[in-house]
């Protein structure tokens, strides 16, 4: 009678246990999510994780007009992210190949393509965050190597620096800041500094489907340039722990850089 009394223990003992390590476990996966830096201009301050790697790549089709010219361009923004410790990650960013399309009602029709410049970069996670209290807090510094081909070709080496910040400050509300500045070539091939901005502001109505607006600014635009302003809206959707897809359309509100209105659409994987 003893023997099967603590018999009984043991097994009451252990089915406890592996029930709280099923339900640890089961939390664990269920926050242990893919956490890409696309769709939305601002990016995130995490990294992917030690030995991870995540590819988020995707097709963005942009419109721009000045007087008689229009002017279409459509490109594969792709970002590579690879964890090289738990609070770094190594990034190759470019948006690999470029067509454009001009239409000039006098001119006629101008058609051009090549590869995009590709920039090396580094992030640093470097605080947690704690709910509405502290938000998360990284930085990200991207070089960008004289590269691309024909009119898409840079000549200099440039490169930027942001801040980022991802802030829980409410129930299903999350926003995700970035500032910085940057050394730039414009249009004419010419250097010049900026300081750059930009916001997002994501409501998740589920674990799988969140809703994001955000907006950027870089000022100037250009050298003399004036302050270029964009913003878009979308939706992302988290069809598993590794796998996210996005959507988003935006338009540039302010400067001569920015599209009158463009088309993005993606996905992010992580391995």
């Amino acid at each position: 009678m003893f023997m099967l009394t603590s018999h009984k223990k043991i097994m009451a003992r252990l089915s406890i246990g592996l029930f709280v390590s099923v339900a640890l476990l089961q939390a664990a996966f269920a926050e242990d999510t893919i956490n890409p830096d696309r769709p939305g201009i601002a990016d995130g301050s995490n990294v992917v994780g030690a030995g991870r790697f995540q590819i988020e790549a995707g097709i963005q089709q942009e419109f721009r007009r000045n007087g008689t010219l229009k002017d279409r361009r459509v490109f594969l923004p792709t970002l590579l992210r690879l964890g090289i410790g738990e609070q770094w990650e190594a990034r190759i960013e470019s948006n690999v190949y470029t067509w454009q399309r001009e239409t000039d009602s006098d001119a006629g029709v101008s058609k051009s393509q090549g590869y995009a410049p590709v920039s090396l970069g580094v992030k640093y996670h470097f605080l947690d965050g704690n709910g509405p209290a502290q938000p998360s807090l990284g930085a990200i510094l991207r070089v960008f190597p004289a590269s691309g081909s024909n009119s898409f070709r840079t000549r200099h080496t440039t490169g930027d620096f942001r801040l980022a910040a991802d802030w829980d400050f409410a129930p299903d509300w999350s926003l995700n800041p970035n500032l910085g500045v940057a050394v730039y070539e414009d249009g004419q091939q010419r250097l010049f500094s900026a300081g750059l901005f930009a916001m997002t502001l994501t409501y998740s109505q589920s674990k799988a489907l969140s809703f994001f607006v955000d907006t950027g600014v870089q000022s100037p635009e250009g050298k003399n340039g004036k302050t270029a302003i964009t913003y878009d809206a979308g939706v992302a959707y988290l069809i598993s722990r590794d796998v996210q897809l996005d959507f988003s359309v935006g338009a540039g509100t302010a400067g001569v850089s920015t599209p009158r209105a463009f088309l993005s659409a993606g996905i992010s994987v992580r391995f």
